[in-house]
């Protein structure tokens, strides 16, 4: 299976202790399954994937986009504010 680099921001980051991560995902593989692999790896983010933003390539993605091996992938909490 493809290793794929995840920069985390923000609170991501400080949950995990580091800016980035390594997940390793089946080929072929979607936003959706990303959530899923990086809950199972590092437990302390699965409270906040469900409503973090994953931007691949620098564009937010929806759960059914899916991921290349090339990709640049990134996790943000959800963002508010006024």
């Amino acid at each position: 299976m493809p290793s794929h680099r995840v920069l985390l921001f923000a609170t991501l980051r400080d949950l995990v202790g580091q800016e980035s991560v390594h997940i390793h995902l089946p080929a072929n593989a979607t936003v959706a399954q990303l959530r899923a692999a990086l809950g199972e790896q590092y437990p302390a983010l699965a409270p906040y994937l469900d409503t973090a933003i994953i931007a691949v390539n620098h564009t937010f993605t929806t759960d059914a986009t899916p991921i290349h091996p090339e990709d640049e992938i990134a996790a943000f909490p959800p963002v508010s504010g006024g």
